[in-house]
């Protein structure tokens, strides 16, 4: 049986890489917060905080689910699943007159 090789792999982030995420992830949570006390945003809310709630979650998909290592097939799944979950949202939000 062949010995599973314990190293790091090529590719795949390091400690230092995890820890600019969390901080990338923490700045744009600030912003988001910070966006809402603004004054004069009126209905750029939703799609401002819409923008950077995606942004965050793609990097948590990628890095920390580790979808940008992974097989492209798995990535395909998820991002056809994400797509299929905005368009049904944002098709009850215009049968229900909602939308922006």
């Amino acid at each position: 049986m062949e010995a599973i090789n314990q190293t790091h792999r090529p590719g795949h982030p390091t400690p230092a890489k995890y820890i600019a995420i969390a901080l990338i992830l923490s700045t744009i949570t600030l912003m988001e917060v910070g966006v809402v006390y603004l004054e004069g945003v009126g209905s750029m809310l939703l799609p401002v905080l819409g923008v950077l709630s995606a942004t965050k979650f793609a990097m948590v998909a990628m890095f920390y689910m580790h979808l940008r290592f992974d097989h492209r097939l798995f990535s395909a799944l998820f991002v056809g699943g994400l797509f299929l979950t905005v368009a049904v949202i944002t098709a009850l939000m215009a049968l229900f007159g909602v939308l922006f």
